[in-house]
């Protein structure tokens, strides 16, 4: 069974075209993006895939739809189109069901990118052709391995915790998943490459195991992020983020009582616009 190569291209254009809707529009952006409460409130569940096309810029778009089209070329000429669209978008819903099971309580935890299905692309392929090479501009060849593994670790090294809408717990789930759903097509690639699979899957395992049971770890500082200085847990920091911008909102409406409408400052409205918003 082999595979055009064009399913992969589609997806990255279908990307580009969802991401760049969601730069310029933010009502669109917010209808479509992963939010905790919207899904199991609500049961919005077309946002498990939607959130996936989604991206908050840029270089989050470029990084992803790079390293996917680096990736999918070998597994869908190996697995084929309808076998490749399976891994892909199971990896997807797979990675935000797992950050939706993190987040439970989290009910305005919100994520997008397509991070999770391309880790999935990367894991599958890693799992049944370990020994790949990935050519970066046609210079400098590196193991498929070991981009993999420094894609998804600097994913999670990169990103900051509760500031940046990316699902860094999605590209674990994602990736397991995916690597599960390409062994299940093709059994016999477990035996052929049982050790270069552990090594990646049993990791894996681990941090998932980790953020569930000590999400804290994740407030720390990096190389991009210097601003987590208390030892907060994830929760008491969901609450004081939430208890702050509740007295933002009690202080604006207490002033439009004793003044109107006409006193509040341009960035007010923009707040008080904002909450409106996040509560339809």
């Amino acid at each position: 069974m082999t595979g055009t190569g064009i399913t992969a291209i589609l997806i990255i254009i279908a990307n580009i075209a969802f991401s760049y809707k969601g730069f310029t529009n933010e009502t669109f952006f917010g209808s479509y993006k992963f939010q905790v409460d919207k899904i199991l409130v609500n049961k919005d569940y077309l946002r498990l895939i939607s959130s996936g096309f989604l991206h908050v810029s840029w270089q989050h778009l470029i990084f992803n739809m790079i390293t996917l089209y680096f990736f999918s070329t070998s597994l869908e000429f190996a697995v084929g189109e309808l076998r490749f669209l399976i891994i892909y978008f199971a990896s997807l819903v797979g990675g935000d069901l797992l950050s939706l099971f993190i987040h439970r309580h989290h009910s305005d935890y919100s994520a997008v990118g397509a991070s999770g299905a391309v880790s999935g692309v990367i894991f599958a392929s890693i799992a049944l052709f370990p020994g790949m090479d990935i050519g970066l501009f046609g210079v400098i060849g590196i193991p498929g391995w070991l981009y993999g593994l420094v894609y998804v670790g600097f994913s999670i090294y990169g990103i900051r915790s509760k500031k940046d809408n990316i699902g860094h717990d999605a590209h674990l789930g994602g990736a397991l998943v995916g690597m599960l759903v390409a062994l299940l097509m093709e059994p016999a690639a477990f035996a052929e490459n049982y050790i270069t699979i552990l090594i990646i899957a049993v990791p894996a395992i681990l941090f998932i195991y980790l953020i569930y049971n000590r999400p804290q770890m994740l407030l720390v500082d990096n190389l991009f992020h210097k601003n987590h200085t208390d030892h907060y847990s994830i929760d008491h920091k969901y609450n004081a983020e939430r208890t702050s911008k509740q007295n933002e909102i009690d202080s604006i409406l207490d002033k439009i009582n004793k003044k109107g409408m006409k006193s509040l400052t341009q960035e007010e409205k923009e707040q008080l616009k904002k909450y409106s918003e996040s509560l339809r």
